[in-house]
């Protein structure tokens, strides 16, 4: 079979492309140990207010852990509780969050916290809160009528 040159062309570099991409990912994944984030953690949704940390949400100083505290919010009905809470400047936060009816966003304008709450698993991130001032905490996932109105805020004190 006779292929013009500019097909051959293409098809090698097709394959090497193919080849390069495969490569990155495979280097990510096995020798950098990069992986999609894993649903270990599940809890259940009609019982999250009576099983721990849920049942206490808020900021709570931890120790001996790589991080200083815990920010548990649960998220239901068009709110997040807790409304508001003030975190200390240069804090190492871990954020643990769920939902108790469906699917919401959880974002915190101004930073890179991005996390997606589905009922029955917890979604955790952690972060150190370098800046002073007011973050917005919004559910960018349309989850129902009263979406627009479903926000918190974290506020970084010196």
């Amino acid at each position: 079979m006779h292929m013009h040159k500019f097909e051959k062309a293409w098809l090698i570099f097709g394959v090497g492309s193919l080849l390069v991409f495969l490569t990155i990912i495979g280097v990510s994944a096995f020798y950098l140990g990069n992986q999609p984030p894993s649903c270990l953690a599940t809890v259940d949704p009609e019982k999250v207010d009576t099983q721990a940390p849920f049942d206490k949400p808020g900021l709570n100083k931890v120790e001996g852990k790589e991080w200083d505290y815990e920010l548990v919010y649960v998220a239901a009905a068009f709110a997040y509780n807790p409304v508001q809470v003030e975190v200390p400047l240069g804090a190492k936060v871990k954020v643990i969050a769920t939902t108790k009816d469906v699917v919401h966003g959880f974002e915190v304008a101004g930073t890179n916290i991005n996390m997606m709450l589905e009922p029955g698993y917890v979604s955790e991130y952690v972060t150190t809160f370098d800046k002073p001032g007011e973050f917005l905490v919004v559910c960018n996932e349309y989850c129902g009528v009263g979406h627009h109105m479903m926000n918190s805020k974290i506020e970084v004190v010196k």
